[in-house]
């Protein structure tokens, strides 16, 4: 199928008609031959002397051909384009929602890595993403941090470099010493929400609704000493599995920890066990293994669709067929100018 960008361009088509019925034909003015004795010539010739000119007509051949290039012009400036079948493209994948603790109790170094090096919590939240994106590919990621209050840093995108350089930016403190956990799942049930209706139709919506519980994930890396919610974390994520949210909680710091750094270990178990998830420790890196195993498990669900038909420039092809048309023409010019001349030659 073929379509045109510009087709009003087609109008030009009757350009030359105009031309041809509104202007005068062009005189081209030559010099004449000095004949000696005109006077009398004309005399005895009995021809009076008058103006004129001589029309040079095109044969039809001339006249196809010119046609045909101004045809050939018209049709390339209205830009036809070869358009394709239709194609769907699908992105499939999970919707991930990570929400980081920044609250002053992460500063506590009581993480040891791999290679037995002491850091604080933010520290070892940060390698523990790390290795989390690497198998995310084709998975869409969204970025909480919370403090005195939680905010969106990220909303969901399948771009995991900038996702991994948005978490690196992240420093203790800088959503507030307190921690808000509770609204932080409160914030990700309102964008989970939102990120359906935005990124599908309305059928879509509809039809992908009903399969929304096997996706919808929520992972917390906190100490799990909430101080600062509206809302308790454990009545909050109970709003959470109302709206098919499963909570994910990843324990940061040591569980022997007490005072304002203690990890409150039962209350991420709670979390986890209320919304259908499960609880993990970062201390322990082969459960942080099974918390990819379990994200790999899950179905992957459609969350973008897009129908596009290709479209292929045609413009070059009149283009190519008016310089043929101009390589015709000349040869036929030179065709003839070499009959002349043999002609004359015979004579």
């Amino acid at each position: 199928m073929i379509e045109f960008s510009y087709p009003w361009v087609f109008v030009l088509l009757v350009l030359p008609f105009f031309v041809y019925w509104l202007f005068p034909v062009y005189k081209e003015k030559k010099a004449s031959i000095q004949v000696p004795y005109f006077s009398r010539l004309v005399d005895v010739t009995g021809e009076a002397p008058q103006s004129g000119a001589v029309v040079i007509n095109r044969y039809n051949f001339q006249r196809l051909l010119v046609g045909l290039a101004w045809c050939c012009l018209v049709v390339s400036m209205a830009k036809p384009e070869i358009v394709g079948e239709p194609v769907i493209q699908k992105k499939s994948g999970r919707d991930l929602m990570i929400a980081v603790d920044l609250s002053g109790s992460m500063s506590v170094e009581d993480f040891s890595t791999a290679d037995d090096v002491v850091v604080d919590r933010l520290v070892a939240v940060k390698q523990v993403l790390s290795d989390f994106v690497q198998g995310r590919g084709g998975d869409r990621l969204g970025l909480i941090l919370f403090g005195d209050a939680p905010y969106l840093q990220a909303p969901f995108t399948d771009d995991l470099t900038t996702w991994l350089s948005l978490l690196n930016e992240a420093e203790i403190g800088m959503a507030g010493q307190s921690t808000a956990f509770g609204d932080a799942i409160g914030l990700s049930i309102s964008v989970f929400e939102n990120s359906l209706s935005e990124n599908l139709s309305d059928n879509q919506s509809e039809s992908l609704s009903k399969n929304k519980s096997k996706n919808r994930v929520l992972i917390v890396l906190t100490d799990g000493n909430d101080t600062a919610s509206k809302v308790p974390p454990i009545d909050a994520a109970k709003v959470a599995a109302s709206y098919n949210i499963k909570i994910y909680t990843i324990a940061i710091g040591d569980p022997e920890a007490v005072g304002e750094e203690k990890v409150d270990i039962k209350v991420l178990n709670e979390i986890a066990n209320v919304s259908g998830g499960k609880s993990f420790t970062a201390l322990n890196r082969e459960e942080l293994q099974q918390v990819y195993q379990e994200i790999d498990n899950l179905e992957p669900e459609l969350f973008e669709s897009r129908s596009f038909r290709p479209r292929t420039s045609a413009h070059h092809y009149p283009i190519m067929l008016f310089f043929l048309c101009y390589v015709i023409s000349l040869l036929v010019v030179s065709l003839r100018i070499r009959s002349k001349v043999n002609v004359k030659q015979v004579k």
